[in-house]
């Protein structure tokens, strides 16, 4: 499988040494899929590389660098709009990791700016960043009220010039999940990283990183956001965090995220069934890059949503988005 390759490589750059043309072949197609190749050009730097190799691995480094750039002026430009009003901007995942120069953003792509504002803050934010230049991109009702009801966030906005996507939210689970972080927590906690940003503190992004991979999501991307929390957890004191997710309501699922991260970044952890399914889901390419285990893959997306709302409202919910045309990948 070529994600257990790019797993591998990661792991232990001096793996790659000894691939064929058809091992690095495997090796960049899961990279490009998983959008690792960048951090993968970090880590297998001053390796002996075939000289194919180079140009693509030093492109991947440009276009996650000139990701961060554009990431930081995004970031900027929505800070100097949430000054009128008073409210600091809390930047979240890819660019909180690029703004506070840590491990975890070396050659990682970037796309939408993620903050996080007071919900009490939420409609006058919402005035300062329209008027700032962002636009909405859903115009239908139902996206639109389901956003603003049930989700932590905003609908996705994107600035009309720049053609850039924010998403504001004011927690980091949808309000119907089942765990309920304690957002005012979180708010309280931030740490100024320099040029008007803030980000949450390290313990919390450790715990947002692992509730977006396994109390939210369907695992698409699943190794990146590992090696996130990979990367975070260098510098945590892990009984610190153990208390902070119980806050939160994320103890299990953090556990889960340092047994999965350990053991396919580091040296090995003993892991459950479930976390076997779980890393099941994350190897599931083929020597393409293309997903495999179609069956197991569209179970996680339907645990996904199953994850975000109760049995009733999500039965709603896919039938409305099945009959307006929405299919899973």
């Amino acid at each position: 499988m070529s994600a257990a390759l790019l797993v591998r490589a990661l792991r232990d750059p001096a793996s790659v040494e000894v691939l064929d043309g058809a091992g690095w072949n495997r090796l960049l197609a899961a990279a490009k899929a998983e959008r690792l190749i960048a951090t993968l050009a970090w880590r297998i730097q001053g390796m002996q590389l075939p000289h194919g190799v180079k140009p693509i691995l030093q492109d991947a480094r440009m276009d996650a660098e000139r990701e961060a750039r554009q990431a930081m002026w995004e970031a900027d430009r929505a800070a100097h709009a949430l000054s009128a009003i008073g409210v600091p901007l809390i930047v979240l995942k890819g660019t909180a990791y690029a703004a506070a120069e840590l491990v975890a953003g070396q050659g990682r792509f970037i796309g939408d700016l993620d903050i996080l504002v007071p919900r009490a803050a939420m409609e006058a934010v919402e005035r300062a960043l329209m008027a700032a230049g962002w636009e909405w991109v859903k115009e239908d009702a139902y996206d639109d009220a389901y956003y603003r009801q049930w989700m932590h966030e905003l609908p996705p906005m994107i600035h009309a010039e720049r053609d850039r996507m924010i998403d504001v939210h004011h927690t980091i689970l949808p309000l119907t999940a089942r765990p309920k972080p304690d957002a005012a927590a979180l708010l309280a906690n931030a740490v100024s990283i320099g040029d008007g940003l803030w980000a949450l503190s390290p313990e919390d992004r450790v715990i947002h990183a692992a509730a977006h991979m396994l109390a939210d999501g369907d695992l698409q991307g699943g190794l990146r956001n590992l090696w996130d929390i990979h990367c975070l957890l260098r510098d945590i004191d892990r009984a610190a965090l153990e208390g902070r997710a119980a806050r939160h309501g994320l103890r299990a699922h953090v556990r889960q995220a340092q047994r999965l991260a350990d053991a396919l970044y580091d040296g090995g952890a003993a892991l459950t069934p479930w976390d076997r399914i779980v890393r099941a889901r994350l190897l599931a390419r083929d020597g393409w890059g293309r997903e495999t285990r179609k069956l197991l893959v569209f179970a996680f997306y339907l645990r996904s949503h199953w994850l975000r709302m109760p049995p009733l409202m999500l039965a709603r919910h896919l039938w409305t988005k099945w009959r307006r045309g929405h299919r899973p990948r």
